[in-house]
């Protein structure tokens, strides 16, 4: 069970208004990185969940791709099929618009509307791990549902 804040009941509040009853959970040590969270949890790297956000080059528009532990995000095959070229967003921007810190950026319950993307690889898991809106604490989702809820588009990120 995860220590009350607001950043984590905004993400339970989001994770309920969408009909999915899950468990956030809080660990001592960070799970800021994939690694981190993997070992805390007891699952596969891959089975993380990582939200990162980018901005279009162009329009500085900002989006957040749901990306696997074990992968690393192909800027330019990610550009490619959105039609834009990427790069990463600061820290202070992802705050601003996300509400939330990197390391604990959830796939859901921002501030603003981001235009989601999910990677096609998470979908080969039962159950992902994914930030619940601290850098300690996370929550497990069938990558189904997570794909339901967020509306993400699949993407090949790697």
């Amino acid at each position: 069970m995860a220590k009350p804040s607001r950043s984590l009941d905004r993400v339970q509040n989001a994770l309920e208004e969408h009909g999915l009853e899950v468990e956030l959970q809080s660990f001592p040590d960070s799970t800021r990185t994939a690694e981190d969270a993997a070992r805390a949890v007891g699952c596969e790297v891959a089975q993380i969940a990582k939200s990162l956000v980018f901005r279009s080059a162009g329009s500085l528009e900002q989006l957040l791709i749901v990306v696997s532990g074990a992968n690393r995000v192909d800027l330019g095959k990610v550009g490619e099929q959105l039609g834009e070229r990427l790069e990463m967003a600061d820290a202070k921007s992802v705050r601003e618009r996300t509400g939330f810190a990197v390391g604990g950026v959830p796939p859901l319950g921002h501030d603003d509307s981001l235009k989601i993307y999910l990677d096609r690889d998470l979908l080969g898991f039962e159950l992902i791990w994914a930030a619940a809106g601290r850098p300690d604490a996370v929550f497990a989702v069938a990558p189904q549902e997570l794909l339901r809820v967020t509306r993400a588009q699949v993407i090949d990120v790697r």
